[in-house]
């Protein structure tokens, strides 16, 4: 067996003949017990949040989508739709054409976006998935709008008249010549997320365009449902050859560049601060192997004098502080998975009386805390196996 090691598993488990030593070691383990527990549970809850955060990406935005490089609108003809149905990796795509609306009902008004979808939408998206009452039904005659305007209008499922007004094109006046008009009945109640639940009407495409005047093939943007089997940098070329390079194509996540952006800088500043409380925590290894060191300065003594090097007398307390920090750090590990696990299972922590707090296992968030502690690990033993001299132990 090693010598280093066999000595140092020896010394773990004995202890000393000194009870304020024995308090230092067992103080300095829980410590980090708790230090590598508590960074797990935090980054787990992080996970949490951000996939909670980022649902709503997932139910509303295409897997990839294709905007105007210039302008706000641009025309797809019955050629280049035939042509996308042919590329390898696209599974489905939707055709989509938005534009900023004045909503009225009832003396009420309101300030919206108008969303024109075909009838793939629902293959490309799941936003047919997030309807809270009513059905999800787009024709000539029927929209679906988000809770937020339901709420701020005053609108009831199958029985308002939703007025829309749109401003011609060319116009920069809002009188009442230079407007269009539509009606649609509230067909459904949709609820993604706060902002665009105030901020979308999912209306018929052909009602839209003929609302905005556009031509039959001009939208505002496509939205591509992708095979996982592809290439999606090869996908994006094909796409872009097809639509003669007049789009700029964004993935979902960069289509939420911004908010991806400060949920990891969220992430990496809380990894950063609960790192500083683990090295300030693991001074105290530095503080319990010097302790140790001196308490067994006799047989140390010993041990030189029977032949044992320096190199090896230091390897044996560095040793001792790895396995120090890597018991504890995995059994911080571990009660920080039971917390968890408790809270995925039985949802004893709620943000509201129907919400838990979103908490993710990731085995990503298991290496990154071990890893942490051994590195830190390996600092704290290094330094403190370093104090070992002849000089210590000769005199």
């Amino acid at each position: 067996m090693n010598f280093p090691l066999y000595i140092a598993k020896r010394y773990v488990r004995s202890k000393s003949s000194q009870n304020a030593i024995n308090i230092i070691n067992l103080i300095t383990f829980l410590v980090i017990v708790i230090g590598s527990a508590a960074l797990f549970v935090v980054l787990s809850g992080f996970a949490g949040l951000k996939t909670f955060s980022l649902q709503f990406s997932n139910t509303f935005d295409p897997d990839l989508k294709a905007l105007p490089a210039t302008g706000k609108f641009f025309t797809v003809s019955k050629e280049q739709e035939a042509r996308l149905n042919e590329i390898a990796g696209v599974a489905s795509f939707t055709k989509e054409l938005e534009e900023k609306v004045y909503l009225k009902y009832q003396g009420k008004s309101h300030i919206a976006i108008i969303k024109g979808i075909d009838t793939n939408y629902n293959r490309v998206t799941a936003i047919d998935s997030t309807i809270l009452y009513g059905t999800w039904r787009v024709n000539p005659d029927q929209a679906v709008a988000g809770i937020g305007v339901v709420n701020t209008l005053g609108l009831s499922v199958n029985q308002s008249a939703l007025v829309v007004l749109a401003l011609k094109p060319g116009k920069g006046s809002l009188s009442a010549k230079d407007l269009k008009t539509k009606a649609y009945f509230i067909s459904g109640v949709f609820g993604v997320e706060e902002n665009l639940d105030k901020k979308y009407v999912f209306a018929d495409l052909p009602s839209v365009q003929n609302l905005l005047e556009k031509a039959p093939g001009q939208v505002s943007a496509l939205g591509f449902k992708l095979d996982d089997t592809e290439d999606l940098a090869a996908v994006k070329n094909e796409i872009a050859e097809v639509l003669d390079h007049s789009v700029v194509l964004r993935d979902r996540q960069e289509l939420n560049s911004t908010l991806h952006r400060m949920l990891n800088t969220e992430n990496l500043a809380t990894y950063l601060i609960f790192t500083l409380v683990l090295i300030i925590a693991l001074f105290n290894v530095v503080g319990a192997i010097i302790m140790m060191v001196l308490d067994k300065q006799q047989n140390l003594r010993t041990l030189y004098n029977l032949g044992t090097t320096l190199d090896k007398l230091r390897a044996i307390f560095f040793v001792q502080g790895l396995l120090v920090t890597g018991i504890g750090g995995l059994i911080g590990v571990l009660l920080g998975s039971l917390l968890i696990g408790s809270q995925i299972a039985f949802e004893w922590l709620m943000i509201t009386p129907s919400l838990p707090y979103p908490v993710e296992y990731q085995v990503s968030n298991v290496l990154i805390v071990l890893g942490t502690i051994m590195v830190l690990g390996v600092i704290a033993s290094k330094i403190a196996s370093s104090r070992i001299t002849k000089k210590l132990i000769v005199q």
